[in-house]
């Protein structure tokens, strides 16, 4: 259930009087300030933020690239999963600096690696581009292998789900004796979006991978909203696809829908400690908006 905010501090009696403008100013510094609150126990091995639909160089997604280097400072988290739509419009070389070197700067000199995949607006050129970390491949694997078993994650292109992707999947799905396996891609299995909604294709040919490999937890953006779906068939789905782009008022719960957001800009933070996965959906401004964790019955808990 969404979280309550932070007291706010506007500042002196002084300040309030003088100027209405100034007051302002001071709620939204202490809006960011006391707001964040990290929900996250902060001592697992694996911790990773989610963003999707970003790539708009807008005011809002600097707002939020400067807000998850706020978290950072709390929660060190090492690298950034992306759930498409990374570059909207032109891709040139100025380009990816607006819309994703400069948001991000801090950090990317921190050196937070980011894990892209492909969105419908993005160009499939961008599994070249060097900070996405593609290797030039438009779906791949990588191992997070800390803790036992650790975490395996899959980069799926949902844009061009052709039967040698699909057998590559299941291949690495079926090889891989990782505790947590982890999927992202741009359109979702499952969302309340009133714009796009659940994609009914991708689910007939994808889910029953998922439940056959044990997949834990799917991460999807398309929709500009943040959504966390009820556990389908063993899998937790989440979409994540307000970090650049909203579309105010565009959740419209279904009866797969556990929680909806749609209000602001968001990222998400997960921590992954033995068993267990820990999330927090997080608002341009630092509000939580949505917590829990999620178990993972097949892993046996890291002792500390």
């Amino acid at each position: 259930m969404p979280l309550p905010m932070g007291n706010l501090r506007p500042g002196s009696p002084r300040a309030r009087l003088r100027c209405p403008s100034a007051l302002i100013a001071l709620l939204v510094a202490g809006t960011l300030a006391d707001a964040q609150d990290l929900r996250l126990p902060n001592k697992g091995a694996i911790k990773f933020a989610v963003i999707g639909d970003m790539g708009t160089a807008s005011r809002e997604q600097g707002e939020v690239g400067a807000q998850m280097a706020r978290f950072r400072q709390q929660f060190p988290f090492t690298f950034v999963i992306t759930v498409g739509d990374n570059i909207y419009g032109a891709d040139s070389t100025n380009d990816f600096k607006a819309k994703f070197e400069a948001p991000y700067a801090e950090l990317l000199s921190a050196g937070v690696k980011f894990r892209a995949s492909l969105g419908n607006h993005d160009n499939p050129e961008q599994r070249n581009y060097g900070l996405f970390n593609m290797g030039g491949q438009r779906y791949y694997t990588f191992r997070e292998s800390k803790g036992a078993g650790g975490a395996v994650f899959f980069a799926v292109d949902s844009n061009y789900l052709d039967a040698q992707q699909l057998a590559w999947l299941e291949k690495e799905l079926s090889s891989t004796g990782a505790e947590w396996k982890v999927a992202f891609f741009h359109h979702p299995l499952y969302s309340s979006g009133r714009t796009h909604g659940s994609s009914l294709d991708l689910r007939k040919s994808l889910e029953p991978l998922f439940v056959k490999y044990g997949v834990n937890v799917v991460f999807s953006g398309h929709d500009h909203i943040y959504e966390r779906v009820k556990p389908q068939q063993g899998v937790s789905y989440f979409v994540s696809g307000s970090a650049g782009s909203l579309r105010r008022g565009d959740y419209r719960p279904q009866p797969f829908s556990a929680f909806g957001f749609d209000r602001d800009f968001e990222f998400m933070l997960v921590e992954i400690d033995g068993s267990k996965m820990y999330f927090q959906a997080i608002s341009r401004i630092g509000q939580t908006i949505d917590s829990g964790v999620i178990d993972n019955p097949k892993s046996a808990p890291e002792a500390h």
